[in-house]
């Protein structure tokens, strides 16, 4: 009986010590909040299971509209790590650490990116855009960054985010190459598209494609009546039928515009956000797949 006893208590005992390192494990692991969606997917890439991730601007959301609330504060001071985008995105990211009284490192991502400027909306200035994910190499350099500031929090994790950075890069060199290739298939004078926000100067300058916007960088900042007459008479000169919108933006406005020109509005593109999980951009190589996929269909109808 006895010995019957010690042979179930053993799978017990193991059980417990399994459990009891699960919870170790979690303890241990380093909490990081990222700004928004994608850089969200980018941590928790070079992170794995070292990490746990929470973001404040989270998928289908508009980060150059979110203000930040009191739970958001408190979000902040949980987090050993605060991860940015920087250039100029977050404008209400400085306040935010500053009212939370957050002590903790921070990590701006694109830090050593090759920024772009782009006229402001009076063309008498240029301001910083800040969408540079939109180019797979200077996500390159994000992921570096990311790898750096885990490496500085836990030591004994560094080779594990070196190697999950360098495997990403060469996932981001294979996702490159394949949309070079989509795109080179159109004529150049056909690389033209519609959007519904200035997004897309980096991904543009990087594939060889004019994007056009009737919103400048910002989607808080609407366009004038003349700004959208100029590009309606764009639209018609050119024959530009590849017009999309984006996942976190008003559809009004560009549906508008399409109605005026007679062309219909193609699949919306996720930008500045992830999709959500029953979409078809949950993380950002799925992201970058798939807007390629839906702008090289539409610029054939050019």
């Amino acid at each position: 009986m006895k010995k019957l006893f010690r042979l179930f208590l053993k799978p017990i005992v193991v059980l417990a010590i399994c459990a009891l390192a699960n919870v170790s494990n979690a303890a241990d692991k380093i909490p990081v909040l990222a700004s928004f969606s994608i850089l969200g997917d980018l941590v928790r890439v070079v992170g794995a299971d070292r990490v746990t991730v929470s973001v404040l601007v989270g998928p289908d959301e508009d980060a150059h509209v979110f203000e930040p609330k009191p739970s958001d504060a408190k979000n902040i001071l949980q987090a050993q790590l605060l991860v940015t985008n920087g250039l100029g995105f977050e404008h209400w990211a400085q306040k935010l650490i500053k009212s939370s009284g957050y002590k903790g490192l921070v990590v701006v991502a694109s830090q050593g990116v090759i920024a772009q400027n782009m006229p402001t909306e009076k063309g008498d200035s240029v301001e910083t855009d800040p969408h540079a994910w939109q180019d797979p190499s200077n996500v390159a350099i994000y992921v570096r960054n990311i790898a750096a500031a885990l490496s500085k929090l836990d030591p004994a994790g560094a080779r594990i985010y070196q190697l999950n950075s360098e495997v990403y890069t060469n996932e981001l060199k294979a996702l490159d190459a394949d949309a070079k290739i989509q795109i080179s298939l159109i004529p150049v004078a056909k690389r033209k598209v519609i959007t519904s926000h200035d997004a897309f100067g980096y991904f543009g300058a990087h594939y060889g494609i004019k994007f056009l916007a009737p919103q400048g960088i910002s989607t808080n900042i609407e366009p004038s009546a003349k700004q959208i007459a100029q590009l309606i008479q764009q639209i018609q000169m050119e024959k530009i039928k590849a017009i999309f919108f984006e996942n976190m933006s008003s559809s009004k406005l560009l549906s508008q515009l399409s109605k005026d020109v007679g062309v219909t509005v193609g699949p919306e593109l996720y930008v500045d956000a992830l999709s959500k999980a029953d979409g078809p951009a949950t993380s950002y190589l799925k992201l970058m797949r798939y807007n390629v996929t839906q702008l090289v269909a539409g610029m054939k109808k050019n």
